[in-house]
């Protein structure tokens, strides 16, 4: 359920926030909400949809260091929230457990705009891998 969009670029955030939101929306209950929503602003078509991705390694709950696009962030939950999707698109106040954004620098003629789903199965773990090769899950 991932999505790239080139947006012009006199949309600015607000018309950022409108295509996320309305992706998402059009996604329904595809992605088998609640979903995290990885977003990523600037750069090239490559580089936001990587940017997207990355940001789904923040742990949710965890907003941006940058209280505007931590705003952003927070915006798009409620927005999204408010949908009534819900869980896996059956209705309800829960569609998003988090949104993270991760921007870069972009050429001012374009506004990619990659977004990144994931499921409510949010699984991850901390594995350290030693010099020899020898791994241990933490």
């Amino acid at each position: 359920m991932s999505k790239l969009g080139m947006l012009k670029p006199g949309v600015g955030i607000e018309g950022v926030k409108d295509f996320v939101v309305e992706e998402i929306i059009n996604a329904a209950g595809q992605p088998c909400p609640p979903t995290v929503v990885g977003i990523g602003i600037g750069g090239g078509a490559d580089l936001s949809l990587k940017l997207g991705k990355r940001a789904l390694l923040r742990p949710v709950g965890f907003r941006h260091k940058d209280k505007k696009i931590a705003a952003i962030e927070e915006e798009l939950i409620e927005r999204i929230n408010s949908s009534g999707i819900g869980p896996m698109g059956l209705g309800g106040k829960t569609t998003v457990l988090d949104v993270h954004v991760e921007i870069a620098h972009r050429h001012p003629a374009s506004l990619p705009v990659g977004i990144a789903v994931q499921c409510w199965a949010d699984r991850r773990a901390d594995m350290v891998i030693k010099k020899d090769f020898s791994w241990k899950v933490k």
